[in-house]
């Protein structure tokens, strides 16, 4: 890929323009230039993008605010690097299919997408569903052995 080609040279230019980094400075996590060119793979800089080789599917480019945010974007689940969440790697099955047929429409991985929030709000309304649903388990148990208590207390006496 021409994305890949860019990075080989030893000293790299930002897209810009701004200035040039040595290839020790690719990923380092500092942001370099401006634009983000020198952190594809990071979420250093606010305004760059996030490179997803995606290995036996498309690569693509993800916002770097999308990098470590607990939900897996890369098929490959690259751009969950922190450990906190482990992504399965779907992209031998054609990419993302898995994740948008059960967890996301067609758009999770377009950065063109009207509403890039979209998803995020679906899951983010599933988490909080079964949040409330533990919460409830933990009220019905709590009283029922609070129950539990009194009668053994007068079974005692």
């Amino acid at each position: 890929m021409q994305n890949e080609k860019y990075y080989d040279a030893e000293l790299i230019k930002c897209k810009d323009g701004s200035k040039s980094f040595t290839r020790e400075r690719l990923n380092d996590n500092f942001c370099d230039c401006a634009d983000g060119t020198d952190e594809p793979g990071t979420s250093a800089c606010p305004a760059g993008r996030f490179y997803c080789r995606n290995t036996g599917s498309t690569p693509t480019f993800l916002f770097s605010s999308r990098v470590n945010d607990r939900i897996c974007d890369c098929c490959d689940g690259s751009d969950e690097y922190v450990g906190t969440v482990i992504c399965p790697n779907t992209c031998i099955m054609g990419g993302n299919i898995l994740y948008q047929s059960t967890n996301y429409d067609s758009t999770a991985s377009n950065l063109d997408s009207r509403n890039p929030r979209k998803t995020r709000s679906g899951l983010r309304w599933r988490t909080q569903h079964i949040n409330l649903e533990v919460f409830l388990v933990i009220v019905v148990v709590a009283f029922l052995l609070s129950r539990w208590r009194k009668t053994r207390r007068r079974n005692s006496r």
